[in-house]
């Protein structure tokens, strides 16, 4: 039987979806940004935010299957589902973000 859950288990959960929607935000941001002109993508950009999407929502889904089954509460099984989901959206943040304006 798991530990119950604590206020900080809750307050970790809230942070990684807090911080995973942000990126998400600048994530869209930037690749709008990018579909205009002003931010310097790859030419692969639209393909790829189309393509990545069915990759970390089948890991994710994945992940918090294996966590259901396996007994876990339901903040550990949504901390699951949250951490591929996370991860591409820091990968994306960063990548994009070091690409910068496009000043020419």
């Amino acid at each position: 039987m798991p530990r119950a859950v604590t206020p900080f288990d809750l307050i970790e959960l809230n942070m990684e979806v807090g911080l995973m929607l942000t990126e998400a935000q600048m994530v869209i941001a930037m690749r709008m940004m990018g579909m205009g002109g002003l931010w310097s993508v790859t030419k692969s950009e639209n393909a790829r935010m189309v393509s990545e999407k069915a990759e970390a929502l089948t890991r994710s889904a994945q992940a918090a299957g294996l966590a259901a089954m396996s007994g876990q509460r339901p903040d550990q099984i949504m901390q699951a589902a949250v951490k591929p989901l996370r991860a591409k959206t820091r990968a994306n943040a960063h990548r994009l973000g070091r690409r910068g304006f496009k000043l020419r």
